[in-house]
C-alpha cells in the first residue's frame, strides 16, 4: 500500500484523529458499503470510533467471564508475530468502531415478525463482508507504516465453542466495544450504543499508542432500559425464537430458531445471496425497540 506524505504526517501529528478519519472515509467511499444490485444502496452510517488500552484489566477479567481460552489483545499480537507476550512493546492499543445500521435497513425489518426483512439479511450479511475488509484495510495502513497491527477476527486463530450456554468465541468485537467505552450490554445480548444496538462492530490491535476512550457507564448494561428501571421488556416481546426472557438470552434457543426455523432456506431471503447459508440472524430484536437507533436512557 503506498502512503502518502500527508497520511504519514497524520498518524505522526496526531494518530487518533488520524485512524478515526480514515476508518470514516473507508466507510463513506468504499464500494464494497453499497449493494450494487440494489441502485448502491449505502449499508452502514457514519462510524463510531474509540480506543481502549491493550493491557486494560479488563480483558484478563473477560477470560473469567467468557472463557479462559479468550485472548487478551497482548496474546492475540504475539500469536500473529509468532512472538512471546513480553517481547512485545510496553504499550498496545485495541482500535474499536461500530458500524450503524442505515435507517430504511432498520425500517424494514421493524415490519416483520416472523423473519428478517431482505434488506435487513442483505445488510448483516453483505455488510459483515464489507466489515471484514474494514479491519483488514485498517491493519494494513499500519503495517505499512511499520507499526504491528492485527484484526483477530480475520486471524486463523479465532475460533467459535460451544457450551451448555451456547456458542461463544475466544475474541468478541462487542466486548471489545465495551472496553472502548463505545456502550454498554443489554438484555438480549445486543451492544448498545449512543447510535443505537442495530449495528456491527470490528477491532484491530496495534501497538500505534493511541489515547484510551474513557468507559463512562456505572454499569455493563447502563444503556438498557431493563436493567436501568425494569420500563422495557421490547426486544422479550419482539423475539419470534422466545428466547429473551428476563433472565436474559438464551443462545441455544436462539440460534435453533435460525436453523431449524428459518432453516437458512427462505426463498425471500437467499435471493441474490453468494450461498443457502447467509441468513445468519433475524436481528428483530434489535429493530421496533427504544434502543434502536439511540442510547434510550439519555432521551
Amino acid at each position: 500500500m503506498g502512503l502518502s506524505i500527508e497520511m504519514k504526517e497524520g498518524i505522526q501529528n496526531d494518530p487518533a484523529r488520524f485512524i478515526t478519519q480514515e476508518i470514516k472515509e473507508y466507510v463513506s467511499s468504499s464500494p464494497d458499503n453499497r449493494l450494487s444490485f440494489m441502485n448502491d444502496y449505502v449499508l452502514w452510517d457514519e462510524p463510531l470510533v474509540q480506543f481502549a488500552g491493550g493491557d486494560d484489566p479488563i480483558f484478563t477479567e473477560y477470560k473469567t467471564i467468557i472463557a479462559s481460552t479468550y485472548l487478551t489483545p497482548r496474546e492475540a499480537l504475539a500469536k500473529t508475530y509468532e512472538r512471546k507476550a513480553d517481547d512485545l512493546p510496553e504499550r498496545l492499543s485495541v482500535i474499536s468502531w461500530i458500524l450503524p445500521a442505515a435507517e430504511e435497513t432498520r425500517k424494514t425489518n421493524r415490519a416483520e415478525t416472523y423473519v428478517p426483512s431482505r434488506l435487513w439479511s442483505h445488510t448483516r450479511y453483505y455488510g459483515e463482508k464489507f466489515n471484514e475488509k474494514l479491519r483488514a484495510h485498517v491493519a494494513e495502513i499500519l503495517t505499512s507504516m511499520g507499526y504491528l497491527a492485527v484484526a483477530p477476527f480475520l486471524q486463523p486463530y479465532f475460533e467459535i465453542f460451544n457450551n451448555e450456554k451456547g456458542p461463544y468465541s475466544n475474541w468478541s468485537e462487542r466486548h471489545v466495544a465495551f472496553a472502548a467505552g463505545l456502550g454498554t450490554f443489554s438484555l438480549s445480548d445486543g451492544f448498545i450504543t449512543e447510535r443505537g444496538i442495530a449495528h456491527r462492530c470490528g477491532s484491530v490491535v496495534t501497538d500505534l499508542v493511541l489515547p484510551v476512550s474513557p468507559r463512562t457507564a456505572k454499569s455493563p448494561y447502563s444503556n438498557c432500559l431493563f436493567y436501568v428501571d425494569g420500563s422495557c421488556i421490547a426486544c422479550i416481546e419482539r423475539c419470534p425464537a422466545g428466547a429473551i426472557t428476563q433472565k436474559g438470552h438464551d443462545k441455544i434457543k436462539c440460534h435453533a430458531y435460525l436453523r431449524d426455523t428459518l432453516g437458512y432456506s427462505t426463498d425471500a431471503l437467499i435471493d441474490g445471496y453468494d450461498n443457502d447459508k447467509s441468513v445468519a440472524g433475524c436481528g428483530l430484536c434489535q429493530t421496533k425497540v427504544p434502543c434502536e437507533f439511540q442510547n434510550p436512557t439519555k432521551k
